[in-house]
């Protein structure tokens, strides 16, 4: 039975939940690099520390006056440069060098370490640190997952043609990036982004029933029916959900979205999907602002609050979510790639550079849209059904996005010749390589 060492990451949700899908590959478990019982507690304070101040910055974000100052001033150290035109930029980042200083003093050596005693299994991971901090160990077969389109000069080694690491890519966008930072083409696999297989099973059969909701007035059925075949009866109500990232700053929203969508919720034509991840105070403030526009009566009904004590409960809950979900509302974090899946994505305002370049992105293969105002969600969601741009979204995402990332990516870790490894064919849109003057391209 294939099987390797899976190695992710507890902050936020992103890494993790990237990680979810090889749950079933995973060597003893799924390796947390930051809370582990292998890691030390001078490693584990490190950790702590890191995720402590993004998570405050994250917050920090929606205070008046010096919120946003604070915010663009961490921002500047994880800026991304422009795409345009290629160019090397191999050479070394402020914080490319600061990781590395700390690797050098045991960050993130815990858990690679300790996965030294099967060194016959390769080396899965989610997050660029632990992949940085088992080669520098002396791991070899370590694999990188990218979780974003576009990411920054930290993801990679100081010296790349140095590093042994592998480069698992969402698109052949991040391809290219990895390229300009000097990572070696045969070093770098456009996988797509893993998403779980039990949902990926079912997107077709999914997508066929969600246009019959998001296409109220059969717009865009009627102009491409023969391209979606039969689909289910209109008439259901619309299924929303709203997720907010780990650090739950955008939780605020939802009260400005509930009280758009009072109306549609006691009557019965949509459903609001509130997801609290783990987190008990997110949870209490959605709850808060239930009672506020008094919508008890509708939990369990027309209004769900989606709350676990473990991630992994989180991650399957979410995951059976998906299915019966007809726009997914989210801020463009990794659950941009969950377009794939024939779901119309809503962004809310990105956090961070990478953020900005999922949207774009998203926006580029036409399977998203930017949020309008939350508080007249009711009247913008409305339209977006009656005009089929829902729907729209939701097929360009279905055909543009890749859906086989969980697939490839365990071809390419358990392939006995990587340089002959066959992927399942990426789609064009979000994975379509840019112009560029580099050969290698």
């Amino acid at each position: 039975m294939n099987q390797a060492w899976v190695v992710a990451v507890d902050m936020g949700y992103g890494h993790q939940r990237a990680a979810y899908p090889f749950r079933d590959i995973a060597f003893e478990r799924i390796l947390t690099a930051n809370t582990d019982e292998r890691v030390t507690a001078p490693e584990r304070r490190q950790w702590r520390s890191l995720q402590s101040f993004y998570e405050g910055v994250s917050r920090a974000h929606n205070l008046p006056v010096v919120g946003p100052w604070l915010w663009r001033a961490y921002d500047h150290f994880q800026a991304i440069q422009p795409r345009y035109p290629f160019r090397d930029l191999s050479k070394p980042s402020i914080g490319s060098m600061r990781l590395q200083r700390l690797i050098r003093r045991g960050f993130g050596g815990g858990v690679a370490e300790y996965t030294r005693k099967r060194e016959d299994l390769p080396f899965l991971t989610t997050f660029y640190a632990a992949a940085l901090a088992a080669d520098h160990a002396g791991r070899r077969d370590v694999f990188c997952v990218v979780t974003d389109s576009d990411i920054n000069r930290v993801w990679v080694a100081d010296v790349p043609g140095e590093s042994r690491v592998h480069y698992l890519a969402p698109t052949a966008l991040a391809r290219v990036r990895l390229l300009q930072y000097g990572v070696p083409d045969e070093r770098i696999f456009v996988t797509g982004f893993p998403l779980p297989g039990e949902i990926v099973a079912t997107a077709a059969s999914d997508l066929a029933r969600r246009l019959a909701v998001l296409d109220a007035r059969g717009v865009f059925r009627a102009r491409y029916r023969v391209a979606t075949g039969p689909a289910a009866a209109a008439g259901a109500p619309l299924s929303v959900t709203f997720a907010v990232g780990g650090a739950g700053a955008q939780a605020g929203t939802a009260r400005d979205i509930l009280a758009s969508l009072a109306g549609t919720l006691k009557d019965g034509r949509m459903r609001l999907n509130l997801i609290a991840g783990v987190r008990a105070e997110v949870r209490e403030r959605f709850m808060a602002f239930i009672r506020e526009r008094g919508l008890e009566p509708e939990l369990g009904r027309s209004v769900r609050v989606l709350f676990a004590a473990t991630k992994d409960e989180y991650f399957a809950q979410f995951t059976a979510l998906m299915g019966e979900t007809d726009v997914l509302w989210t801020k463009p974090s990794e659950l941009c790639f969950y377009a794939a899946l024939g779901i119309p994505i809503v962004m809310s305002p990105p956090l961070g550079a990478h953020e900005e370049r999922n949207a774009a992105a998203l926006m580029q293969a036409g399977a998203g849209q930017r949020q309008e105002d939350p508080r007249h969600a009711a009247e913008w969601l409305a339209d977006w059904t009656r005009n089929g741009a829902l729907a729209i979204s939701a097929f360009n995402g279905f055909l543009h996005v890749p859906q086989h990332g969980t697939e490839n990516i365990k071809r390419v870790l358990f392939a006995t010749d990587r340089s002959k490894v066959v992927l399942e064919a990426a789609p064009p849109g979000l994975s379509e390589p840019v112009a560029a003057t580099s050969p290698a391209v």
